[in-house]
């Protein structure tokens, strides 16, 4: 058994004990898949990261994520994270591009190489990332009645002007699920037989995105939760793939001319956790060029494990 270095973060938040918590397990070399696995479910948050040497010296670091149940080929918060944490870790060391008040490095996950910019310092920071894969649209939602029943709501609930019941995923598939208005939003709550009853058509991770239109502050906002008990996340405070993958839903839905679109996402409220997502879009002749996600992360603990 091995001494190995850990740390948590929040993530999407520039407080401490609010965002999203992450656990990066900084010797992951030696483990493997099921040792992962298994500590992950130990730490039981959202998601785990285990950093690794980079396949190619180029590249800051490989990882690997695992919620509680699975790994998983991507993900938003554990990228910014993780990328905040390496950022002050280099500058403690003072090398290279550390020495500059902005790092760009490539973390390398399984989904393919991830190119983050990363400022940090006293034990906090904020990393963006260009999404790995632009958002595909994988069909329409479950019907109205059927989602509205999984999530304790009315069928009339379920809806914003134009925006549908769609699924779109970006490395992660998600359901999503445009509601009414952000109190129907705070009010609903899983159904696990009505979730059953959905089977196989709301995709393959059974993760459902709620989000509503947030009439606070300037632009294009929403508040959004996210389930997905199948992965064994009940609820979710802050899901930077979902946000990567909402661009589709934009998309589908908004009448989004060319230029560069920057939506702020808020999730994580209901749970007492308030988080907030900046998703940029480039669109260029009605066409998606790419995506970049962002926000901000905190240092909340240090320590090591045995495995």
């Amino acid at each position: 058994m091995t001494r190995r270095r850990f740390a948590t973060l929040d993530v999407f938040t520039d407080e401490p004990y609010a965002g999203n918590p992450l656990a990066v397990v900084l010797d992951g070399e030696g483990l493997d898949g099921a040792a992962m696995q298994r500590i992950a479910r130990e730490f039981n948050l959202s998601e785990t990261v285990f950093v690794l040497p980079p396949a190619e010296a180029r590249h800051r670091a490989r990882i690997r994520i695992f919620t509680p149940a699975r790994e998983l080929p991507f993900a938003g918060h554990p990228t910014v994270g993780t990328a905040v944490l390496l950022g002050l870790q280099d500058q403690a060391r003072g090398v290279g591009a550390a020495r500059a008040d902005a790092l760009a490095f490539g973390l390398e996950e399984a989904i393919g190489i991830v190119p983050c910019v990363v400022e940090a310092g006293a034990g906090r920071g904020r990393a963006r990332f260009k999404a790995p894969a632009l958002p595909s649209f994988l069909g329409e939602g479950p019907e109205p009645a059927a989602l509205a029943a999984a999530l304790s709501l009315a069928p009339e609930d379920i809806g914003m002007g134009a925006h549908g019941p769609s699924r779109h995923g970006a490395g992660v598939d998600f359901t999503f699920v445009p509601v009414a208005s952000r109190d129907r939003l705070d009010a609903a709550r899983i159904d696990p037989g009505a979730l059953a009853a959905l089977g196989e058509g709301f995709g393959g991770t059974g993760a459902l995105y709620l989000y509503a239109s947030d009439p606070e502050g300037l632009g294009q906002r929403y508040q959004a939760r996210m389930f997905a008990p199948h992965l064994g996340v009940p609820e979710d405070p802050a899901t930077g793939s979902a946000a990567a993958a909402f661009a589709g839903v934009l998309m589908q839905f908004e009448p989004l001319g060319t230029g560069t679109h920057d939506v702020v996402l808020r999730q994580g409220l209901a749970m007492g956790r308030p988080s907030e997502i900046a998703l940029q879009l480039v669109i260029a002749d009605g066409v998606l060029r790419s995506v970049e996600i962002g926000g901000a992360a905190v240092l909340v603990s240090e320590g090591s494990l045995v495995a």
